[in-house]
């Protein structure tokens, strides 16, 4: 299959190609936007085969040394690099670094704001004195038809500055597209990168968990073939638990949270399951830049799905 493209009606790209599904919009001077829209699309059309290519390695556990050549690969492994005392491979920070990639197409002159979002994770491009909103929705399994056809009710909006040291933002959670070994529905963050993002919402998503005998669990492989976390139990189902679990579960991903942002490795970080949510302290400049839930501001960039 080759990789294709389509100009939406509201003057956003969709590039599709496999696995990757990318929505892009600039805004800026006309030639400049034409020009990085061309540019990202040349970079976009190979970029599949790049990583198939050094799959072996990407789906191996992260090591002290890099053992992968392409430039996105060693963006995957440097974003996971932090987490390798624990099992993490590359493919935590794939969806961030290819938007990532992409996105570097369009920080040229003459372009003020732009966003490649990879389902969910997120690039940011913004030129000095540009923001943007981006919308959180933090229970996918909540969406309906009604909202479809009237826009979603967002459980929050988070304004994102030029002058923030953020330029990525992840979701994961077990109800998303990645496995994930917790019972978050969402765990939102923010970074200074979107392959950094990426890692960071896996490892926390991860620590959103309790022991409980109605969770279920499958080993990974059994749940998607093609997994590179192998045997490890991966959650498929978690039904309605005790308030106090689920606060348990959120305590335990949120001091996980806190002890990255301590250490540089997220900016801020939103945790979400079955109806409650946490947070990590918000630096004094996002204080006032996140909406409380179900925020009726309309999202700029789209919102993040789990």
């Amino acid at each position: 299959m080759n990789a294709c493209r389509k100009l939406l009606s509201d003057g956003r790209w969709h590039f599709q190609h496999g696995p990757m599904d990318l929505i892009l919009q600039a805004e800026g001077a006309r030639d400049a936007v034409a020009l990085a829209h061309e540019r990202a699309w040349q970079r976009f059309e190979g970029l599949l085969q790049e990583l198939v290519n050094e799959l072996p390695g990407l789906r191996a556990p992260v090591g002290a040394h890099c053992a992968v050549q392409g430039v996105v690969a060693r963006r995957m492994w440097a974003a996971c690099s932090p987490y390798r005392a624990g099992f993490i491979t590359s493919m935590a920070a794939v969806a961030g670094a290819v938007a990532q990639e992409i996105l570097a197409c369009y920080e040229q002159p003459g372009i003020d704001r732009a966003w490649v979002n990879n389902g969910g994770d997120i690039a940011l491009h913004l030129a000095p004195g540009k923001s943007v909103t981006v919308g959180v929705y933090a229970d996918i399994a909540a969406l309906n038809a009604a909202q479809l056809r009237n826009g979603l009710v967002l459980d929050g909006q988070i304004r994102i500055d030029s002058a923030m040291p953020v330029r990525g933002v992840a979701t994961s959670g077990w109800r998303g597209r990645s496995q994930s070994l917790g019972i978050a529905d969402s765990v939102t963050v923010l970074a200074r990168t979107a392959a950094q993002a990426d890692a960071a919402a896996t490892i926390v998503a991860n620590a959103v968990n309790v022991a409980d005998a109605r969770i279920v669990r499958r080993p990974a492989w059994q749940v998607r073939d093609d997994s590179d976390l192998g045997a490890i139990p991966v959650t498929v189902d978690v039904p309605a638990l005790p308030k106090e679990l689920v606060g348990r579960a959120l305590h335990q991903g949120l001091q996980k949270a806190q002890e990255l942002q301590s250490s540089g490795l997220l900016w801020f970080a939103l945790l979400a399951c079955q109806g409650q949510f946490v947070a990590t302290s918000a630096p004094q400049a996002l204080a006032d830049a996140v909406w409380p839930r179900h925020a009726a501001v309309e999202s700029e960039v789209g919102s993040v799905f789990a």
